[in-house]
């Protein structure tokens, strides 16, 4: 048998280049022998070049086991090439041969400028993406699910699609003497342990995003022409858009890419995905495609003003140097709204989710599971908890689904054999000493009130807008999402004039990914409609 056999393909996560397609990548590389023992690349490092085999054979190591092999034809590597971000793998050449070294900056060329084989790799790589997610490979974070700091880390692992895996040192046998053999005591945890060594205590979410290797933000010498706050569908939308029309365009996050879809385990009713997209690939998709037409991100980087100055509009940042930007489309979205119950910060992170991911599916597999809320982002994370969990209550206060729910949802919802859904009810109740044990939750039509036990209450009722940070004459509506269309400026425009509010945290928009894309879209022709207002009156 042999000992490096070649891994079968996976959905096309390991496609083979055919001779053309290798002729056509051949101009933009070096090609170098191999030998047993060579180190393509490292987990931990930076990844200077995209490797594509071209004789012998080379393995991909995790966690110190061989988990793929590849042969003539294949290519190395995964998203990270493209997104800046350090190699969560090792690989090693196990056979003899040669392989084209392609350097990172050629291969971006070649995605964005090669159709076929840029559609080729960047569908593998994404492929690849979900299946490290899947395998726990990539950082490990340690500490107790009652910390709130492991809470942060691990939320902000997930909602950037970062390959890792949390060791619970409240359950985990081994995971207090891996602690004390980094020569730390459990009080000291949180600790993320970077390609297998490097370890880093409690570290902010900005330390954390340098050491991955996510992009942060740069202060440059003149300004930018187009400033997008908020990296949801909108605000990323906007940034394609700027940057294909030739705008120098910047777009900032507090957190991650991709906003509350981000979250979304599958989005159906997106146009051109009738399979369906999860929230966290759509946004990697435009964040590559924004890149490709030279947008910058920066992540996290968490606006905290507004200014206009000399013609000129000024965000400031938490933590980081100022940006500057001749125009602002503010893309912030909204902060999921929290229940009016007593205890709901005892539990939040520890039986209480905004978001139904993997990542807090890991918490209530097998088990009994409560979904408040009756709007399309509670009927999405119904279907889908019910493919993990024992049974999922669709707890909602309207008397119809229908009230605020696609009806494709509520079809689905009403014949799956694992989801009750119960109208007209509200929670009332959470009951459990350090961890979520049950739900009261009351028929508000008749009063009568009932246990349900479960470890985990997902909610979606809503969400409030991320506005505070925004300048007194930003005008707003009495909710606190952003007016625009005022009679004497663009459709778009809020009450200073070049600055733009798009997406969820619009007044009166429409709370829909399409609806959010084709805003943030339509807002870079009003900024040049802007340019050309300005230029007019000079």
């Amino acid at each position: 048998m042999d000992a490096f056999a070649e891994t079968p393909d996976h959905h096309g996560a390991f496609p083979r280049l055919s001779d053309e397609q290798i002729a056509r990548l051949a101009p933009h590389g070096v090609r170098r022998p191999t030998r047993p023992g060579d180190i393509l690349f490292r987990e931990g490092e930076d990844c200077p070049d995209f490797f594509v085999i071209l004789a012998g054979k080379a393995a991909v190591i995790q966690d110190e086991r061989v988990v793929r092999v590849h042969g003539p034809g294949r290519f190395l590597g995964e998203l990270g090439l493209l997104t800046g971000q350090k190699a969560f793998t090792t690989s090693v050449v196990c056979e003899a041969g040669e392989v084209l070294a392609v350097p990172t900056w050629r291969l971006r060329q070649i995605v964005a400028h090669d159709p076929e084989l840029g559609d080729l790799i960047l569908r593998a790589f994404l492929i690849r993406r979900s299946l490290l997610i899947g395998s726990g490979a990539g950082l490990r974070i340690i500490g107790s699910r009652y910390s709130p700091d492991t809470r942060r880390l691990r939320e902000f692992a997930a909602r950037n699609r970062l390959p890792h895996r949390w060791i619970d040192l409240e359950e985990d046998e081994e995971a207090e003497a891996l602690v004390r053999n980094l020569g730390m005591a459990p009080d000291e945890t949180p600790v993320v342990i970077l390609g297998g060594t490097r370890v880093l205590r409690n570290p902010g979410n900005a330390e954390l995003a340098r050491e991955i290797g996510l992009p942060v933000p740069s202060a440059p010498e003149d300004v930018f022409d187009l400033v997008i706050v908020g990296a949801g569908p909108a605000g990323l939308a906007a940034a394609v858009y700027g940057a294909s029309e030739g705008l120098r365009t910047v777009v900032l996050d507090a957190v991650a890419t991709g906003g509350q879809a981000g979250t979304s385990s599958c989005i159906e009713n997106y146009l051109g995905f009738p399979a369906g997209i999860s929230g966290g690939e759509l946004a990697e998709r435009a964040v590559i495609q924004a890149k490709k037409f030279g947008a910058h991100l920066g992540v996290p980087a968490e606006a905290t003003s507004l200014k206009r100055r000399d013609g000129h509009y000024t965000v400031g940042l938490r933590d980081e140097p100022p940006v500057e930007g001749r125009t602002v489309v503010i893309a912030t979205g909204a902060r999921y709204r929290k229940l009016g119950v007593p205890r709901l910060e005892d539990f939040e992170g520890n039986g209480v989710y905004y978001a139904a991911t993997l990542a807090e599916v890991a918490f209530c597999r097998g088990e009994p599971v409560v979904v408040v809320g009756g709007g399309n982002s509670a009927g999405q994370a119904t279907i889908f908890l019910a493919r993990h969990a024992d049974s999922v209550r669709l707890l909602v206060r309207a008397d119809d689904l229908a009230q605020d729910m696609s009806r494709y949802l509520i079809d689905r919802i009403e014949s799956h054999p694992k989801v009750e859904v119960m109208l007209r009810t509200e929670v009332r109740e959470l009951v459990g000493a350090h961890a979520l044990e049950a739900v009261v939750a009351e028929d508000t039509r008749t009063g009568e009130r009932l246990r349900i036990d479960t470890r985990a209450m997902f909610v979606f009722i809503g969400a409030d807008p991320c506005t505070t940070w925004l300048a007194p004459e930003i005008a707003l509506d009495d909710r606190g999402f952003v007016l625009t269309g005022f009679d004497d400026g663009l459709p778009l425009e809020t009450s200073m004039p070049g600055v733009f509010a798009v997406g969820d945290v619009r007044s009166q928009s429409v709370k829909r990914v399409a609806s959010a894309v084709g805003e943030g879209s339509m807002a870079i022709r009003l900024v040049h409609e802007h340019f050309t207002r300005r230029q007019a009156s000079q």
